[in-house]
């Protein structure tokens, strides 16, 4: 089994859903998060806090350096993610394809190294 990253993207100008479509969204992720769990492709996953609130922590140059914000200017953000184990992309692309639906926005689907 490979590990796949299942990354939920955000764009910069998309609408906000209504409360009641973020109910629907949130019981379509914890169904989809019940799936994974069922047939053993869970590994974990999170939903990010606002990209507002990121911080961007430097070590690289020996002094550390701690920045307010995202690491780099964009119309699009991490906002979620899966780790999952599939038997190959195929599988993952199936189960991103089911992601995205239950979360209303594009998932991007890379293995992780190694595996």
């Amino acid at each position: 089994m490979t590990q796949f990253l299942l990354s939920v993207h955000h764009r910069e100008g998309d609408a906000m859903p209504s409360t009641d479509e973020m109910q629907q969204m949130y019981a379509s992720v914890d169904a989809f998060n019940q799936k994974l769990q069922a047939t053993g492709a869970w590994v974990v996953a999170g939903g990010l806090t606002d990209v507002s609130q990121a911080k961007v922590v430097d070590a690289s140059a020996g002094a550390t350096a701690v920045t307010d914000g995202p690491f780099s200017e964009a119309r699009e953000w991490l906002g979620g993610f899966w780790i999952i184990e599939a038997a190959d992309l195929d599988a993952a692309l199936a189960l991103a394809r089911e992601g995205s639906a239950a979360c209303h926005g594009p998932v991007e689907v890379r293995a992780l190294q190694g595996e």
